[in-house]
């Protein structure tokens, strides 16, 4: 049975990956900093296919402790799965060095730890997918260093396609655009963040976390297999089109202050 680890996995895109994953026949070691929701993961999925294990994956010790905990209970690595994140991003302007640090740390840094450590134990036919977003694809407003977290780690992920390509590890990037997880919900209380992603979207309704899931478990699969360096984009096309809704084409356009 392949085995994938998947960061981030209490909660969201995360959550919804476990649970594709071990449908999909696959034993699922789940890692996040929640004990409740690892353990609300646990009882899910249930049986003996499922592990998880509560770090913080900044930690300096966290990718040792993750890989042994795979290879402790199920004795080999196939897939890795880089999606622990974090929201909320600030412009350049706003964000101070510490805001910096930590975007950088979880969503660049502890990916490419990761990688590290279990490059070594990964056999031909496996693979790494790094959830990334519409920000590392195209700019955005506010993106800062959520941004260049994510364009590092899709650049990251297309140099990994190259060099461990011919051992037959394959490297892809999933990106998400505004999923409906509970890191995201709350923000449309705000009417500007909603129309900025409604009205721009040419698709009835926004994601949700199985399907991004759904487009992760794809990469992992024998359909996948000369799918390499690649992001697939999961959006409803936000990030290729210039779509704007009815309402958007015929509001009152107002005039900025010079």
């Amino acid at each position: 049975m392949q085995v994938a680890i998947i960061t981030g996995a209490g909660s969201g895109i995360g959550l919804a990956t476990a649970k594709a994953l071990h449908a999909a026949g696959m034993a699922v070691v789940g890692v996040g900093r929640d004990p409740g929701k690892l353990a609300a993961l646990e009882a899910a999925i249930g049986g003996a296919h499922v592990t998880t294990l509560s770090c913080d994956v900044t930690d300096p010790d966290a990718p040792a402790r993750i890989v042994a905990h795979a290879f402790e209970k199920f004795g080999r690595i196939d897939f890795v799965i880089n999606n622990a994140g974090v929201g909320s991003p600030k412009p350049v302007h706003e964000a101070s060095d510490a805001d910096f640090d930590a975007m950088i740390d979880i969503m660049l840094k502890a990916p490419f730890r990761l990688c590290r450590e279990a490059l070594p134990h990964m056999q031909p036919g496996s693979g790494i997918v790094n959830v990334t977003s519409t920000f590392a694809m195209i700019g955005g407003r506010r993106g800062g260093a959520y941004s260049a977290a994510k364009g590092g780690l899709k650049s990251l992920t297309e140099h990994m396609a190259c060099e461990y390509g011919p051992q037959g590890i394959r490297c892809n990037c999933v990106a998400p655009g505004v999923t409906m997880t509970d890191m995201v919900k709350h923000r449309f209380e705000d009417e500007t963040f909603k129309r900025v992603n409604i009205d721009t979207t040419p698709y009835p309704r926004l994601a949700e976390p199985d399907d991004v899931a759904a487009a992760i478990v794809f990469l992992c699969l024998p359909s996948g297999a000369m799918i390499n360096g690649q992001s697939i984009v999961v959006d409803g096309g936000w990030t290729r089109t210039k779509y704007l809704s009815p309402r958007a084409t015929t509001s009152t356009w107002v005039m900025p202050d010079a």
